[in-house]
């Protein structure tokens, strides 16, 4: 599903962030990237989401080159990704319904296809009863989990986090990762950025390690999964309903943000 051949970036004020590396990670894998601050886990990151370009070597996301790709077809491959940030990344003024739902709102899905998927996802998370709560009203842990609806909502095949547990309580910490192998299990592909060793050690998943830019250590893919258990409920784990699946559209992308503040504008313009 991803692979990095040989592949080195150095920045223009000369700063060399990955030096000739070499990683497949395949579809369906859960994968930490660890390694200290300035390490390279960022950048990484950045080449898989085309937000920077390789100085040198070939990256293949989906069967694509994507170091071949034109910028105008960036848009489709970030629709593939569920992204979840550190810093939440939540519009204060939406509810948490309206925060899962804008992103497949501003791509034109209809009003019964939203209901069904955001409600869905919500439960998936844990939030169901949190719906028309605002950010601001919300636990760090449970605005992690908005932004994981998020990345979810239009069902990507790839869910990118980074640095997702770097704001919330260890308890928090381990629940999250623990609702990230779950999504695992249903087949998503999960790479999760991190610094948090401990966290890391609980979970029997495959973890690449980063140091100066370089692969320090790969345990490749495990053999057997980390038997965690989270509280949702099986029908919830299920494979998405197909009259909810039909309706997903094919979009998944962090601009995605931005696009919803911008509709936001224009609902109030309009009412004004």
């Amino acid at each position: 599903m991803i692979r990095f051949n040989n592949v080195s970036k150095v920045y223009p004020n000369g700063t060399r962030a990955l030096n000739k590396v070499n990683i497949d990670i395949q579809k369906g894998e859960f994968v930490f990237i660890v390694g200290a601050s300035g390490a390279g886990k960022s950048t990484f990151l950045k080449l898989i989401m085309k937000e920077e370009e390789p100085t040198s070597g070939s990256i293949i996301v989906n069967d694509t080159n994507i170091t071949e790709m034109k910028r105008r077809k960036v848009p489709y491959l970030r629709r593939t990704m569920g992204i979840v940030f550190q810093d939440f990344r939540l519009i204060d003024k939406m509810t948490v319904f309206d925060n899962v739902a804008f992103a497949m709102r501003v791509i034109g899905a209809r009003p019964k296809a939203v209901k069904k998927r955001v409600h869905y996802i919500l439960g998936l998370v844990g939030l169901k009863d949190k719906a028309q709560s605002r950010p601001a009203e919300l636990s760090g842990g449970e605005q992690q989990r908005v932004s994981l609806a998020r990345a979810l909502v239009n069902n990507p095949s790839l869910i990118i986090a980074d640095e997702p547990t770097g704001n919330i309580d260890p308890e928090m910490s381990f629940e999250i990762i623990e609702l990230l192998n779950e999504i695992n299990k249903q087949g998503t592909t999960i790479i999760v950025v991190t610094h948090e060793h401990e966290l890391v050690h609980k979970f029997k998943n495959r973890v690449i390690e980063i140091q100066g830019g370089e692969i320090m250590s790969d345990t490749g893919a495990p053999t057997e999964k980390a038997d965690v258990k989270i509280e949702i409920a099986e029908e919830e784990l299920a494979e998405i309903p197909e009259e909810i699946a039909e309706e997903i559209p094919d979009v998944s992308s962090e601009e995605l943000n931005r696009e919803a503040l911008a509709a936001i504008e224009d609902e109030e313009a309009a009412e004004e």
